[in-house]
């Protein structure tokens, strides 16, 4: 069975080590380098086209995100998904975007109001392409519009530090297209509420936006 092409994404201000870094970690969150999967230098070296010494900064640089684990007496390797990563990491996130929609609410602009409409119609477009990773990019540009709305800076960069962690999650959650017509639903009501300023029913919509995604990667995870 032939593997996935992994492709170096050149960037030339970026030194190398970043360079094949940014691949790894797009080839682990697009699933081209699945969970459990050993991640051997050499191999990596020669797909890549570079020497050992990026691929071993980059491993390096991806189990400080916890994308990679190392394993004694066998090496790196894609970290798995595991049920209580994932408990962690949604509980954490559904607490912030909890407080993100509540202080949208109160605090957003007619022109913030604008781009979360547009961005929920750039969303559904990308929806309707049925590629992954365009709707799931999407989907963060507009949960980026709520989080901007709140005008609170030590929230966002709370987010934004567990943004590589929700972001495999929400590709997991996305990978599964009969999600996506619910998705639409709970953004469009998220926006309502957030347009009417009832924090109290955008919460609990986006409580269960995050119970929805964990229900359902649980799910995946026990077949």
């Amino acid at each position: 069975m032939e593997e996935p092409k992994l492709q170096l994404m050149i960037d030339e201000y970026l030194p190398l080590r970043d360079v094949v870094f940014n691949t790894l970690r797009q080839g682990i969150l697009r699933g081209d380098l699945k969970p459990g999967e050993r991640l051997m230098e050499i191999h990596l070296a020669k797909r890549l086209g570079v020497s050992r010494t990026p691929i071993r900064e980059a491993i390096r640089m991806l189990e400080l995100e916890g994308l990679v684990t190392m394993i004694p007496r066998k090496g790196a390797e894609v970290a798995r998904i595991s049920r209580q990563d994932l408990r962690d990491v949604l509980e954490v996130r559904k607490s912030l975007d909890s407080l993100a929609v509540s202080l949208a609410c109160e605090r957003i602009t007619d022109d913030e109001k604008k781009d979360l409409d547009k961005a929920e119609e750039a969303f559904e477009q990308a929806v309707r392409t049925k590629d992954v990773t365009s709707i799931a990019e999407a989907d963060v540009k507009y949960h980026d519009v709520i989080l901007r709305a709140s005008k609170n800076g030590r929230l966002m960069q709370m987010v934004n530090n567990l943004a590589e962690r929700m972001y495999r999650y929400r590709l997991e959650y996305i990978k599964d297209s009969r999600n996506h017509e619910r998705l639409i639903e709970e953004h469009r009501k998220i926006m309502k509420y957030i347009d009417d300023g009832d924090a109290e029913n955008a919460c609990i919509t986006i409580q269960m936006h995050i119970d929805n995604q964990e229900k359902n990667i649980i799910s995946q995870l026990e077949q």
